[in-house]
């Protein structure tokens, strides 16, 4: 019966940690909770550097609750033309100071599924700025991702 009390004390301890570890890191000024528009991003992939405005032909958001995040990208043409595009994913993430992890549990490019992608994130005012590697490799991908979101304050 003592072993299985104190099994029970070092689960809740070890559930608690989690929560108190992005608590602290978001009373240090990294208050990600929110949803957030992505502005622009910068992808370097074998020295070749692509930077996409995405502010124009297409709207990406990012949702963050305490323990949750999910992304949806859509063009802006009603999904007709040469720009018509849909991706969405999510999953869960830890925040450890500025280091913020993503385990993408849903995604619409499977094959992205199931991987951890590490990001040292920074606020400054409401601009959230979110870099690291990304690598998935059924998919090829190996390049480093810099993103740049803006809060979202009043929705459409």
């Amino acid at each position: 019966m003592k072993k299985m009390v104190l099994i029970i004390a070092c689960l809740l301890l070890a559930c608690g940690t989690k929560n108190t570890d992005q608590a602290t890191a978001r009373k240090q000024g990294i208050p990600l909770v929110g949803t957030w528009q992505l502005i622009s991003g910068t992808t370097i992939d074998k020295g070749d550097t692509t930077v996409t405005d995405y502010t124009k032909d297409q709207s990406f958001i990012k949702i963050i609750n305490d323990t949750h995040f999910a992304f949806l990208k859509h063009d802006l043409a009603g999904g007709k033309g040469k720009t018509t595009t849909y991706d969405s994913g999510g999953g869960r993430y830890t925040l450890k100071d500025s280091l913020y992890t993503e385990k993408l549990d849903y995604c619409t490019e499977r094959e992205w599924e199931n991987h951890l992608f590490n990001f040292t994130v920074s606020i400054k005012n409401d601009t959230l700025t979110q870099q690291g590697v990304e690598v998935v490799e059924k998919a090829g991908i190996n390049r480093i991702n810099m993103e740049k979101y803006v809060r979202v304050t009043n929705p459409r």
